[in-house]
């Protein structure tokens, strides 16, 4: 097979991504083990618990459109994952270029306690056996179906045991493979695996969390009786605006030293409990996240995403809810920068967090359907021109918010007047 490489990938939604330019380099896959190898350089990430699949168009099996989604833990479930993969797979990649020739199906998951990969092979034979069905439905067949499991792999297609023994095909290290160098060649590279991109930006856990929950209870506690005293919802979106930006600054200005915390502990350690509490319960009002969303280049793009990833790990306890828009300005951020693959990810999170939410919702969409970031960028810069001078007239008469001394604690979402 012929493969058009990019590094897009799906989010955690079962979603697909869109096929690479023609001006990416080309290389040819010949066996099982290659497309193995060669499977988180399509991605951009190592899956894990998942189920890819990847539309091949033409004579020579150009590869196109790919899905990825989770695996689910109860096999009752598999029938009608394998029914909507397929469907969304094949549906999409006919909006875009044509009904597949034929799809290939990675099946990743790693052994459980006491668990052996040969193991996991067979035990998500059932579910290979579904999506081939799933496609066949459609008219579509599956070309190979891999599982891949403690760094081996085996084909439920082939039964040459020559190219696929019985006790499964060791996969290449990381970096050794043919694909490996020209990945490497093309600018592409491998962001670590999916548990380890979402473990980034997973809520804080133990005492921190205790805390973190008692600040944001204090802090939406505090916004309630301020909006209904008579402070407009506009002065209260000016102060969050105000301490985002002194945030970023300092963020800036105190960059990870090396040698020291890892970046995401030196980003935590960096905002008080009280300052992060007060900026979630502000940017789940719809025109403060807007403001926000405008930091999405140059400068200002590095110390946003550091932001929003940190604000999204204090969205902790029964505020869990409250990540979805740190988690879809971070997705924002990494898309408008050119990093779709965590951008598809981190978007899947926001969902998560709050399905409902429809900025990620919309730019989820728009990511999986390849549609160029500018066009969103552009407005997003006018509108920002627009208010620029009465920006600049509030700044003149408004300090930016301290870290207090007292934290901030509970509240609902819509308290700063958010309609998402």
């Amino acid at each position: 097979m012929t493969s058009n490489h990019d590094s897009r990938t799906p989010s955690d939604r079962p979603s697909i991504s869109p096929s690479g330019s023609a001006a990416v380099p080309r290389i040819t896959l010949r066996s099982p083990a290659e497309l193995a190898d060669a499977l988180p350089y399509m991605l951009g990430f190592h899956p894990t618990d998942s189920l890819v699949m990847v539309a091949v168009h033409g004579e020579g099996g150009r590869f196109g459109g790919r899905l990825r989604v989770g695996i689910p833990t109860a096999p009752a479930e598999w029938e009608d994952t394998a029914r909507q993969a397929a469907e969304c797979l094949v549906r999409g990649s006919e909006r875009r270029s044509g009904k597949p020739d034929g799809i290939v199906v990675f099946l990743c998951q790693d052994p459980s306690a006491g668990e052996s990969g040969q193991r996991v092979m067979t035990r998500l034979r059932p579910l290979a056996q579904r999506i081939r069905l799933a496609c066949g439905v459609l008219d579509v067949p599956v070309l190979e179906a891999l599982c891949l499991s403690d760094g081996r792999y085996w084909s439920y297609c082939c039964p040459d045991e020559r190219c696929c023994p019985a006790e499964g095909g060791l996969l290449a290290a990381t970096g050794t493979s043919v694909m490996a160098a020209t990945a490497t060649f093309a600018g592409l590279q491998v962001r670590g695996s999916l548990r380890e991109i979402e473990n980034r930006l997973a809520p804080l856990r133990g005492g921190a969390a205790v805390e973190m929950e008692r600040a944001l209870d204090l802090a939406a506690a505090a916004l309630v009786p301020k909006i209904l005293d008579g402070a407009t919802r506009q002065e209260v979106g000016t102060e969050t605006v105000a301490l985002a930006r002194a945030l970023m600054r300092r963020l800036t200005l105190a960059p990870p030293v090396e040698g020291g915390p890892g970046a995401d502990d030196w980003d935590d350690a960096l905002l008080g409990d009280d300052e992060a509490a007060t900026l979630i319960l502000g940017l789940q009002d719809r025109e403060v996240r807007d403001i926000a969303a405008e930091w999405m280049e140059g400068e200002e793009a590095a110390p946003a995403l550091r932001l929003w990833r940190a604000l999204a790990r204090r969205c902790v306890g029964a505020y869990g809810e409250h990540a979805a828009p740190p988690l879809t300005l971070a997705g924002w951020v990494s898309w408008s920068t050119g990093d779709e693959p965590t951008a598809r990810i981190v978007l899947g999170l926001a969902l998560r967090a709050d399905a409902e939410y429809r900025f990620a919702q919309l730019l989820h969409h728009a990511c999986n359907e390849g549609i160029d970031p500018e066009g969103l960028r552009a407005c997003l810069r006018e509108e920002r021109r627009r208010r620029e001078p009465r920006r600049k007239r509030v700044a003149a008469t408004t300090r930016p918010p301290g870290r207090r001394d007292q934290k901030a604690r509970r509240g609902t979402r819509r308290t700063a007047g958010s309609d998402q």
